[in-house]
């Protein structure tokens, strides 16, 4: 969550500006890192949402012990379930509103597609390991015959319709096609789904090429969460939790890579692919693995207290960066501006140079939605759906 807040700082845009960006190749890695990709393949920036709907996973098996300890039957608990599915869902398409003359109904949002999943990821918290992982299965696997299925577009596609250049150096040919940009099944589940709903002009492609129903193989991301969560909950010793972990976690990054490399299913996280799924959560798994042997089985816990301050109010940093960011950043200009220009000879942001303005910006005002985080830590205040 500290990451995905982190792109107010507006990292990648302000380095690809410096005079030496293009002879630096460590500032191009690091851009290259925090960015998200045109189409297939893995970097940092791509691992935020699938490691945040994995530990949703995760979370799930601990909540649900505890709600049952305090004496609450399963119809109580799968009500809250489909409520929070739906307010997870309804802020999701509030915060993608913001700014437009109507209702944006768009659900390819973080929040709505763990919305969309989560009544499912629930009840099959009630279900032993083999069923998870035969559910995992079964709804990657078909959601791969789904676009297998569906007709390719062929070398005649009109492209530029859908707002994909004709010759886009990411089109895929043969087989891989089936996964092109805006030419998919989803894709085009997405032009009848979404022209449903009232809109400002009708839906004809996702700019970006993210589609509604990666909600489905996003399930089977946090089904495998759910299983590492079981897997921490167990008697198990912490070596062996670590070790299973990191041994499942290898088995996954290099079976999606080996599933993308051998035609068989491209690894893209903007359709959320079923060799994504598996390519991602391994990562996930393995960096579970890694913070849980620090954190619980080695004890090194105060480090990470920053983290918990966020992780705690994950929501609230959340609505705070997609709200509040122009307003806070305004109003430090307004007030504050003045001071730094008159006693320190410089803009406010301006202390390392204005190249690098927008990066101090940001981090200024990620420095005061942390602190807000750790004043409603301090006195208990969790923003909870």
């Amino acid at each position: 969550m500290l990451l995905m807040a982190s792109e107010i700082m507006h990292v990648p845009s302000t380095l690809k500006k410096l005079d030496g960006y293009a002879g630096s190749p460590a500032l191009q890695t690091v851009v290259h890192q925090l960015e998200h990709l045109p189409w297939a393949g893995c970097t940092l920036w791509d691992m935020i949402q699938p490691s945040f709907m994995f530990m949703v996973g995760v979370a799930l098996p601990f909540s649900l012990a505890s709600r049952l300890a305090r004496g609450q039957g399963f119809r109580r608990m799968f009500v809250h379930a489909l409520w929070r599915s739906f307010a997870l869902a309804a802020l999701g398409i509030f915060l993608r509103s913001v700014g437009r003359g109507m209702t944006n109904f768009t659900f390819e949002d973080v929040l709505t597609q763990i919305g969309l999943g989560y009544p499912f990821l629930f009840v099959l918290g009630f279900a032993r390991p083999r069923w998870q992982w035969a559910a995992a299965g079964l709804i990657l696997l078909g959601y791969w015959m789904a676009f297998a299925v569906y007709p390719e577009p062929g070398p005649q596609f009109d492209y530029p319709a859908v707002g994909v250049p004709m010759h886009w150096p990411e089109h895929y040919e043969g087989f891989a096609s089936h996964w092109n940009k805006n030419s998919n099944y989803a894709a085009y589940a997405d032009e009848w789904f979404l022209n449903l709903f009232p809109r400002e002009r009708p839906f004809a492609f996702n700019g970006g090429g993210y589609l509604t129903l990666s909600f489905v193989p996003s399930l089977a991301t946090m089904i495998f969460g759910l299983l590492a969560g079981g897997l921490l909950r167990s008697d198990r010793a912490a070596r062996e939790k670590v070790a299973m972990l990191i041994a499942v976690g290898a088995v996954g990054v290099v079976l999606g890579m080996a599933l993308d490399w051998l035609g068989v299913c491209p690894m893209v996280k903007r359709i959320w692919t079923p060799s994504w799924a598996i390519h991602s959560s391994g990562w996930a798994a393995i960096a579970l693995a890694v913070s849980y042997a620090v954190i619980d089985w080695a004890g090194w816990r105060r480090w990470a207290f920053p983290l918990v301050v966020v992780g705690m109010n994950s929501i609230a940093m959340y609505v705070m960066v997609h709200l509040w960011f122009d307003f806070v950043a305004g109003s430090l200009k307004t007030h504050l501006d003045y001071i730094a220009q008159y006693w320190l000879q410089w803009p406010l942001f301006e202390i390392f140079g204005q190249p690098y303005a927008p990066i101090v910006e940001g981090g200024v005002v990620l420095a005061i939605f942390w602190l807000i985080s750790l004043w409603m830590y301090r006195r208990g205040v969790f923003l909870r759906i």
